[in-house]
């Protein structure tokens, strides 16, 4: 006879096992999907129907209620940087400043950059005519910059707030969205720097320009840029750096605890008004107004109006998944499964950040999409990591958004995107050059994070890095003996 103890943790997985098969093999949407699971979840964890539903309104506004504002603003910001060209404007003089045979560092770190507020499909639709004009007239590898660029926007997109993914990841997990940022943005350096390495050795394997079309000269030559002008470096950059600089101050601020609790008049005022400031909902509204006002000075009202509300409406569906995964959260925690569950992950031989990482690991793997891998991720994780003592939620947020990088293959857009505008058409190939290059930031984010654990955090084991190590490992031998001719 099962325990009673243990149906509300059948249900939950019952509840995880139906929400996957209804993503992958019927047509409910990700929103439909998680509000059900949601509700199988809190029946079977011994919520009363009406107590469940409460929750899950409950859990959806509170969510909503702490990163939604963010969320739209991000994509608002996001898309005036599109149409500016000031993403252009970054890729250019980061080719400029690196010079020749350098280029691939150039894209990765203008992919590090722009990342941030645009979504990294639309960022990579920008810049590859970049990538394939420099690859042209440099006769380099049309792999190695385009995957370059692709690692860069896919690292930054998935591991620092602003973006859905990590953004949610943060809500749902409690914490700060600025130290979710300058945490996210660190971890991407190694990250970036390993899809780069990889690329290289893609020209190795893969060398040489694409076929001979025709190119715009003024995309190959920094100085002649574009037949449109584009916004000046200080400019392009000015709204991506404002922000991240305000949260990040106030957060600063946060953690010195003489400023903190400054009660001098002069000081108390400056550290309010920085406060304000860096509160994530003012810096971003600040930001957007920047974008507004000093990347599109041209355009009248009604059309600024427009093109904010071009992102506005990318927004929608992501604010409400990211929702129904704080319903899903919610659920979790009121109907007390997840206590039940962290009592079992503490006797694993892994530690505890270790299994959201897993667990967006698998989620990415079987549907696609790294953000819903975050939010689902989270909202499983996060009601019972909170019932372990001493767990880093900063690492267990992390430690969810670089589970959301593995594999991305056929069921997510961004590999489609980004094999087809590189012109790969092979399958064999299309999985080497992306697939396996944007493994190895999950295996890097993944082995740092462990270690990182390891040293100050707690719970920590010698066997947690050894998961992602084996495994990229495995791959990279896999790789190599296919790539033997």
């Amino acid at each position: 006879m099962i325990n009673d103890l243990s149906i509300p943790i059948i249900g939950l997985l019952v509840a995880v096992a139906v929400l996957v098969f209804m993503v992958l093999r019927t047509k409910f949407h990700p929103l439909i999907a998680m509000i059900l699971a949601a509700c199988i979840a809190g029946i079977s964890g011994g919520m009363p129907s009406q107590k469940t539903i409460d929750t899950i309104t409950q859990g959806f506004g509170s969510t909503l209620g702490s990163i939604g504002i963010v969320i739209g603003l991000g994509v608002m910001m996001g898309r005036i940087l599109e149409v500016s060209g000031a993403a252009e404007q970054i890729a250019f003089s980061f080719i400029r400043w690196l010079g020749k045979r350098r280029e691939e560092w150039a894209l990765a770190w203008t992919g590090y950059l722009v990342s941030i507020p645009i979504f990294a499909d639309s960022a990579f639709v920008i810049l590859y005519p970049v990538s394939k004009a420099l690859a042209i007239k440099s006769n380099r590898s049309i792999l190695t910059l385009g995957v370059s660029l692709a690692g860069g926007l896919a690292v930054t997109h998935t591991l620092v707030p602003p973006t859905p993914g990590p953004l949610g990841a943060a809500g749902i997990y409690g914490v700060d969205i600025g130290a979710m940022m300058l945490f996210g943005m660190t971890l991407a350096i190694p990250c970036i720097i390993g899809v780069v390495l990889y690329a290289r050795w893609l020209e190795k394997k893969y060398h040489g320009a694409p076929e001979d079309e025709p190119v715009d000269e003024a995309l190959t030559l920094p100085e002649k840029k574009s037949h449109r002008p584009l916004p000046t470096l200080f400019l392009s950059l000015t709204p991506i750096v404002t922000p991240i600089l305000l949260i990040f101050l106030k957060a600063f601020i946060n953690l010195v605890p003489s400023l903190a609790e400054a009660s001098g008049t002069g000081t108390s005022v400056i550290v309010s008004i920085f406060g304000f400031i860096g509160a994530p909902i003012i810096a971003l509204s600040i930001s957007t107004l920047l974008a507004v006002y000093l990347l599109v000075p041209y355009l009248d009202r009604a059309a600024t109006s427009r093109r904010l509300e071009e992102g506005l409406q990318s927004a929608g569906i992501i604010l409400m998944v990211t929702g129904a995964g704080g319903a899903l959260g919610a659920v979790v925690r009121e109907s007390g499964t997840g206590a039940l569950l962290a009592e079992h992950i503490t006797s694993l031989p892994l530690s505890p950040i270790m299994i959201p990482f897993i667990i967006a690991t698998l989620i990415r793997l079987v549907q696609g999409s790294g953000t819903v891998a975050c939010i689902t991720t989270a909202s499983i994780c996060a009601p019972i990591l909170s019932q372990i003592p001493d767990v880093n939620m900063l690492f267990a947020a992390q430690a969810t958004a670089s589970g959301a990088l593995f594999f991305s293959y056929f069921n997510d857009s961004f590999f489609w995107v980004a094999s087809r505008m590189m012109g790969i058409t092979d399958v064999k190939k299309q999985l080497i050059s992306w697939s396996v290059a944007i493994s190895i930031p999950w295996a890097i984010g993944g082995i740092t994070l462990a270690l990182l654990n390891l040293v100050l955090g707690s719970g920590g084991t010698v066997l947690d890095p050894l998961v992602p190590a084996s495994i990229i490992a495995v791959i990279l031998i896999i790789v190599k003996r296919k790539s033997k001719p």
